[in-house]
């Protein structure tokens, strides 16, 4: 309760600060619209902006669980084939040094410029963090806990399966909070590059038309939206972990 008060406070004086800039420095709605107009914008055009986060939704979504599955396939590969281990993780961090707006394109050319575009952007952005955590967690196994399984003469794969990935979960878990904040946004950026629909769409739309009060309105939607997917996935794994 103490965490939702001190969020619903830190909103309040935003706002608050954000109305004061607007009234001291007297800036035009095209520059900074004020809190008030942004709100009039959401209630105005709220309909538009949840048909237009339909198809947002469903490609932050289904990225992150493509992500998720990926990532664990790979993070589980890269810890036990030591070969692929050696070959595959400079390609990993080769993959995230490239900006994603340089291979967006690509992936519209090779997807099209439906959804699965959009899923594959957000799908590379969130399979370092995912496979990363995932990977370390498994490498970090406490020591007694092996020295136990050689005792008991288990093989690798009863030690991979009931010891490695058990305590691997935790970190596990933090990759995918963080992967969680980045999925709208993967999203978000797959349509910024082509689409027809969607809040990127949405919002590169209203930019261009000087309608910066919807353009606000699509981004504090995508805002709520990041925070409760955050939230969701941050309960299903603790769900999961007290099990």
């Amino acid at each position: 309760m103490n965490s939702i008060l001190r969020g619903i406070i830190s909103f309040f004086v935003i706002t608050l600060i954000w109305q004061l800039v607007v009234i001291i420095f007297n800036l035009p709605p095209y520059i900074l619209p004020s809190p008030l107009l942004v709100l009039t914008s959401l209630i105005q055009y709220g309909t538009l902006i949840f048909e237009q986060s339909i198809p947002t939704v469903i490609e932050a979504v289904v990225g992150f669980i493509l992500s998720l599955l990926v990532g664990g396939f790979w993070a589980l590969s890269l810890f036990y084939f030591r070969p692929l281990r050696l070959w595959f993780l400079p390609v990993l961090l080769i993959s995230q040094a490239l900006p994603v707006f340089a291979i967006a394109p690509l992936f519209l050319v090779w997807f099209g410029y439906g959804m699965m575009s959009k899923m594959a952007v957000t799908c590379l952005m969130l399979f370092f963090p995912i496979t990363s955590s995932f990977y370390e967690g498994l490498l970090n196994t406490p020591i007694h806990y092996l020295d136990l399984a050689r005792t008991m003469n288990a093989t690798k794969w009863q030690t991979l399966w009931r010891i490695r990935v058990p305590l691997a979960l935790a970190s596990f878990g933090n990759g995918l909070r963080v992967a969680a904040t980045f999925a709208p946004m993967g999203a978000v950026i797959g349509e910024w590059v082509g689409a027809s629909q969607g809040l990127g769409f949405l919002i590169l739309s209203a930019n261009s038309r000087m309608q910066i009060d919807l353009m606000f309105a699509a981004i504090l939607f995508l805002i709520v939206f990041t925070l409760g997917f955050y939230y969701l996935i941050d309960l299903i794994i603790k769900k999961v972990g007290s099990l």
